[in-house]
């Protein structure tokens, strides 16, 4: 399986047409035709379903276009750290982050690295604690940001400072915005849109026996995506402070949880990792500001 034909793949996954994808990728139709062929034969499945003017993945076909996008990913990564072996005038950094106020603490050290390399470059990737770990162990990230939940022994990792507070954000004309602490009692029987991965952690450990009585009505990995849900009056989003607006001008407000409930953040990295240049100074900035 080349590297090529698979961006050729990749190009008409998504323009969903084989003369637009020829098109774009400056070669004839018949021979983009072909390499699709023989990529089917090849793996032994059927990738696309034909039609006169279109083409649509089969399941094998979304199969690989997943797995595609990840090899891609990691061959340009890779060609790009060896770009800029031997110099720091630029460079490409992955970084994976959990959703938190606290990467602030990240952008100020960012901020301080490109005033010295302004060509080095920060991609962020946004996801949930499951996502982000398998994305570091897979290389796909030189770093991540994880919620302190996540198992930190086989990484090397810094604490950053401070740490996020759990709470429920609510409409402001709902019964429970009259309190000013919400404890797992108040939340029985209520609609409630919860973090994808909350509950196996923290939160669980919060409701303890009553974990079993909660009513969830929704699950999300973005908390602005959840507080969309809340302020439609689906049902209360269990989140961190600082996540959603919950400001004056906003339907919405913060309570936090009673006993309270707090996680901390921490920069991580696989144990063993070798870095790009441009990786290292920032391992380096990160590293003379936060102490393991």
């Amino acid at each position: 399986m080349e590297i090529r034909v698979l961006r050729y793949f990749l190009e008409v996954a998504r323009e969903g047409s084989v003369t637009h994808a020829a098109e774009r990728l400056h070669i004839s139709q018949p021979t983009l035709s072909k390499q699709l062929k023989d990529l089917e034969a090849e793996l032994g499945k059927k990738l696309f379903i034909r039609s006169s003017f279109s083409v649509r993945l089969t399941d094998e076909g979304m199969l690989l276009r997943r797995r595609a996008e990840d090899i891609l990913d990691m061959v340009d990564k890779t060609t790009d750290e060896f770009k800029a072996l031997g110099e720091i005038s630029g460079g490409d950094i992955h970084i994976g982050c959990a959703e938190s106020d606290g990467i602030k603490h990240l952008a100020r050290r960012v901020k301080v690295v490109q005033a010295q390399y302004p060509r080095i470059r920060v991609h962020l990737y946004s996801g949930d604690r499951s996502d982000l770990a398998e994305r570091l162990e897979q290389g796909l990230l030189d770093f991540a940001v994880l919620v302190e939940s996540n198992d930190l022994s086989k990484y090397n990792y810094l604490p950053l400072p401070g740490a996020d507070t759990w709470g429920v954000i609510l409409r402001k004309d709902h019964p429970l915005a009259e309190r000013e602490v919400i404890t797992p009692e108040d939340l029985m029987e209520i609609p409630l849109i919860c973090p994808r991965q909350g509950l196996q952690k923290e939160l669980s450990d919060w409701f303890q026996e009553k974990v079993d009585r909660l009513n969830i009505v929704a699950t999300c990995n973005l908390a602005y995506n959840g507080g969309v849900l809340a302020r439609e009056g689906l049902g209360c989003l269990l989140s961190f402070d600082s996540l959603v607006d919950t400001g004056p001008d906003s339907p919405l407000c913060f309570r936090p949880l009673m006993p309270a409930l707090h996680s901390k953040l921490f920069f991580t990295w696989k144990k063993y990792a070798v870095f790009s240049p441009a990786a290292e100074v920032l391992l380096n900035e990160m590293k003379e500001h936060y102490s393991a």
